[in-house]
């Protein structure tokens, strides 16, 4: 059927793309959707613009700026932003419940395996290699960020300052946050040039497409256009949709109980999600390591091993570690059904705040898109997340690469230092043969991650078998 007939046919809107056909493009996204925002973006990029022409260059770039405002997976909410601006609330919700979907279900079937035979040899070497493979990931996506991030002095200071606040001082992740934003917006008003040439998208792929030869073209879907009313009334279902079962969970059980805690914590965490997965990890691992105790480091590691190598959002590592938190305190139910509803419940809390900045404040993108101040703070609040993914990097290798840590004063705070005698160095050789493979061969990360996890099994089970 051609696009003008299809256009015309009932129930189809005028860009001539049916509900039907948009669910199965977006199946085929989630499906794809490897390797961390960058990889998910480039797809996304690929089938919707390049390959499907739905929307042009300047659009897709318009709305991932916009998504790099929001607290939250960007790769997830450009999915619901660009369903949303095909076909209403509901393509936004169709695109980004697929988009997470696939990840869910992976990381829910992984976090059983991890739990009920995490004891086998060859499970324990697969996630012994998988350790060694995502310290260095990690250490990737420091370099990757900081270089589009630390674009002068200034940006390299916010990321220093970071650094040690959060290492040295344990500042808390949305302190952070919240303070390189003031700083940049402040500074953004102010007209102050470091902190204006920071922040925002390149091009994405390689083919351009101009909006106007798309097939939504350069004007704005009736649905799209401003409406308070609309945003407001949507506002409202989705922070009841958000808010109400942790309320209820807090009324019934209680603060202290492992379930409200998760509702709360992850809820806490949705509006200070800025930097991507790994700048959350560090404040999951500062609160559910230390604080919480729901799980050890070493988990962290495994969970974020298992987000890397499924489809989805890379923050799907927080279903893992709800899902632990509950099998750790299942109450009375079996450890298994409450680590099911645990992931389930972190995942809820986590995903509906992202459609509601999309549903509400998308209208209204094209004045926030061009508001020098916060272009600032989002500048700023990205040199300080290189700060925070740099901490991330170090307490990963401190925790994979030795047994032990001592503890030591240092500027006045006190540091758990590595004991040399605990090196664990058949950690530190596969560390470094997936450095020289990241770094100097560039082979991608699944390669990597798959190769690590093997020879992680090989050697585990010959050290079973001497």
């Amino acid at each position: 059927m051609s696009d003008v007939a299809a256009a015309r046919s009932p129930g189809v809107p005028a860009h001539g793309v049916p509900f039907g056909e948009a669910m199965k493009v977006w199946a085929r996204v989630a499906a794809l959707s490897f390797g961390g925002p960058a990889g998910q973006i480039a797809v996304m990029h690929r089938i919707v613009v390049e390959e499907k022409r739905w929307i042009g260059e300047n659009r897709f770039l318009q709305a991932l700026n916009y998504c790099t405002l929001l607290p939250g997976p960007e790769a997830q909410q450009l999915a619901t932003y660009i369903g949303w601006l095909m076909h209403g609330t509901r393509g936004g919700l169709l695109a980004g419940t697929l988009f997470v979907l696939p990840g869910l279900l992976a990381i829910m079937a992984l976090s059983w395996i991890y739990v009920l035979l995490g004891k086998v040899p060859a499970i324990e070497g697969l996630f012994f290699g998988l350790k060694a493979a995502v310290l260095v990931i990690v250490i990737e996506a420091v370099l990757r960020v900081g270089r589009r991030a630390l674009r002068n002095n200034v940006m390299v200071a916010l990321a220093a300052a970071s650094f040690i606040a959060i290492f040295l001082y344990d500042v808390p992740f949305p302190v952070i946050v919240f303070g390189a934003g003031a700083i940049g917006f402040v500074a953004g008003r102010a007209g102050l040039q470091p902190f204006l040439s920071a922040g925002g998208h390149g091009k994405v792929g390689a083919r351009q497409v101009a909006d106007r030869e798309s097939l939504l073209g350069e004007e704005t879907p009736a649905h799209a256009r401003p409406n308070l009313r609309w945003s407001l009334s949507l506002a409202a279902v989705f922070l009841l949709l958000w808010l109400v079962p942790t309320a209820v969970l807090y009324a019934a059980l209680g603060g202290g109980n492992v379930f409200t805690q998760i509702a709360v914590f992850f809820s806490k965490m949705a509006v200070v999600t800025f930097g991507g997965a790994y700048a959350v990890l560090a404040y999951v691992a500062q609160q559910a390591v230390d604080h919480y105790q729901w799980v050890k480091p070493g988990e962290m590691l495994d969970g974020l091993g298992l987000a890397e190598t499924t489809p989805g959002p890379l923050i799907m590592v927080t279903q893992f570690v709800g899902f632990l938190a509950a099998w750790r305190a299942p109450g009375a139910l079996s450890p298994l059904m409450a680590a099911t509803l645990g992931g389930l419940l972190t995942t809820w809390v986590t995903f509906v705040p992202c459609f509601l900045w999309i549903f509400v404040g998308a209208p209204f993108v094209e004045s926030l898109r061009s508001n020098r101040a916060l272009a600032a703070a989002l500048g700023a609040i990205t040199a300080a997340v290189v700060g925070v993914i740099l901490n991330l990097a170090v307490w990963f290798a401190l925790n994979v690469l030795f047994a032990t840590l001592v503890p030591m004063r240092v500027m006045g705070a006190t540091l758990g230092v590595p004991d040399l005698a605990s090196a664990n160095l058949p950690a530190m050789v596969l560390a470094l043969a997936a450095a020289i493979a990241v770094f100097w061969f560039r082979l991608g990360m699944i390669p990597v991650l798959l190769g690590c996890a093997v020879a992680g099994m090989i050697f585990t089970l010959a050290l079973g078998a001497a």
